[in-house]
């Protein structure tokens, strides 16, 4: 077994648990300032840890609390500029993808037709979202529409939505990420990807005698995922009558069925022929009925519950803090919460001011998703992307396709949900094609430019996560090594310095009696590197 093999094997055992990992060595650089940083972003860049060193740590979480403030790389903003489907609204996507077909099956015909639109959509939202992740100076504004979009998760290969989540971000969650709760979910419940995935867009009555005593047409899926997922949580003291009543609520909330059926571009339609007009009890509070304004009056109370409060608090807590967040913190949280009519920027600004993220034990205690892992690797090693799809394979890969979660509940942020054996290989090998210079993101495929490079395939199956779960899932061509045309290997020394050299004795030992060549891959194998 070849050195780096050893080490691979000793990483995994780490990470694993089954070998304790010994305390990192005093640095030059301040704890404190990595912890932040890590918390904050998706990793440090070239030149992040001095310039937090310089600013204070203090004014740094001011700025990332500011984005508007800040202004961002003039390479972004160019290549941003080159993505004109970013620009369109829900109606104008539709318009641009005219075949797709709305409620009916599409034929043979239909879906060729519908392919080339549908395909650069989807390909520039994936590819912008990488690059703001990777490149923006807005780093915490990045952070939180990947929380969010995971909160509010919609999946691309619902019907339509593949041409609409990049809109659904763009309108839905980045512009309310850091603001009011209530605006961020009145526009994830107004915008037609939410409404099409959780199947509101069926919730019609038909205003004669149903079932059993059931309103006929009614569809409580997304009243469900409303509370549960979304607002109160699943302890949140909502009973079934209560989902009932909240779907009946939104009955008639639904999406342009063509292309000159809604006029200001948004996509979505109350349509009143098909809402419940009858007086509602939800969650104790009388709702008279009046139409598309009984939704307005129960996301209302919904946002101001302190059931939503702690919810919220407790993924707040959990992301940026430790996967068991302690009870005092959650508390702090939802306190602040009721206290500014959910402001998040507020909560957020107590959250990293109190003393449970301040902990030293939950410093670089986070365990990387698969899509943190990925743009942290690129964020450290200062590649410039031009080639999304490695690591939009990658991401297949460990069963994190972007866009792709198939339900609600969005992806997982914990330990447990993406560490094993195989995961952890595949991280390795990726680390390893990246550091050697094999791994061609920072090149565009030949005969293609930014905007033409083809999409995923849409998956058939996404596997369950878990250990042992992913060894079904076969490498593919495209992650093996090239010998021609390489990118140049990182330089180890700058990466350590990147990094800010914050590794155990152990990890550093092991990097130090290594081949040159190798050791990039090792620091970015490595068990700290694994960690936020």
């Amino acid at each position: 077994m070849t050195l780096a093999n050893r080490y691979w094997v000793l990483s995994i055992l780490l990470l694993l648990g089954s070998i304790a990992p010994t305390h990192a060595a005093p640095t030059p650089v301040n704890p404190k300032v990595l912890h932040i940083i890590n918390r904050l972003s998706f990793g440090p860049a070239p030149g992040d840890i001095k310039k937090v060193e310089a600013m204070g740590v203090e004014s740094y979480i001011k700025q990332q609390l500011s984005p508007d403030s800040i202004p961002e790389p003039e390479s972004l903003t160019r290549q941003l500029s080159q993505m004109k489907t970013l620009r369109l609204n829900p109606v104008q996507l539709l318009q641009y993808s005219t075949n797709i077909p709305a409620v009916k099956k599409p034929d043979q015909q239909e879906k060729k037709a519908a392919i080339k639109p549908a395909a650069l959509i989807f390909n520039e939202t994936i590819q912008a979202r990488l690059l703001r992740a990777t490149k923006s100076n807005r780093q915490l504004q990045e952070v939180m529409v990947d929380f969010w979009y995971n909160h509010f998760n919609v999946d691309a290969e619902k019907k339509r939505n593949r041409i609409w989540v990049g809109a659904y971000e763009q309108e839905a969650i980045r512009p309310y990420a850091l603001g009011r709760f209530r605006d961020l979910l009145g526009a994830t419940a107004h915008h037609p990807a939410m409404l099409v995935y959780l199947d509101n867009a069926k919730n019609r009555v038909s205003h004669s005698p149903g079932v059993n005593g059931k309103v006929a047409g009614l569809n409580e899926n997304y009243a469900r995922e409303l509370m549960e997922l979304h607002t109160l949580g699943v302890d949140g003291g909502y009973t079934q009558q209560d989902v009932i009543a909240l779907a009946r609520i939104l009955s008639g909330w639904g999406v342009v069925n063509n292309k000159s059926q809604n006029n200001n571009g948004s996509g979505f339609v109350f349509n009143s022929k098909h809402h419940d007009f009858s007086d509602k009890v939800f969650l104790g509070q009388k709702i008279k009925g009046s139409g598309k304004a009984e939704g307005e009056e129960a996301l209302d109370i919904l946002a101001r519950s302190p059931a939503t409060a702690r919810h919220i608090s407790y993924k707040l807590a959990q992301y940026f803090v430790t996967d068991n967040p302690p009870e005092t913190l959650v508390k702090k949280l939802q306190q602040r919460y009721l206290a500014t009519d959910g402001n998040i920027r507020e909560v957020l600004n107590t959250l990293f001011q109190s003393s449970e993220f301040w902990d030293q034990k939950n410093f670089n205690s986070k365990f990387k998703t698969p899509y943190q892992y990925a743009i942290s690797v690129v964020r450290a090693t200062d590649i410039e992307l031009k080639n999304t799809r490695p690591m939009i394979q990658f991401f297949n890969q460990l069963a994190m396709p972007l866009y792709g979660c198939p339900t609600p509940d969005g992806y997982k942020n914990t330990k447990e949900a993406w560490l094993n054996p195989d995961a952890m290989t595949r991280r390795l090998s990726f680390a390893t094609a990246i550091a050697n210079g094999s791994l061609r993101i920072s090149s565009i495929p030949p005969q293609q430019t930014l905007a033409q490079e083809k999409p995923p395939k849409p998956r058939k199956t996404i596997p369950p996560v878990g250990k042992g779960n992913l060894t079904t899932l076969k490498p593919t061509r495209q992650m093996k090594p090239r010998k021609a045309n390489q990118s140049t290997p990182i330089d180890y020394q700058q990466l350590m310095n990147t990094l800010g050299n914050a590794f155990s004795p152990q990890t550093q030992k092991a990097i130090a009696s290594s081949p040159p060549k190798i050791r990039s891959s090792l620091i970015l194998g490595s068990p700290e590197f694994m960690q936020r």
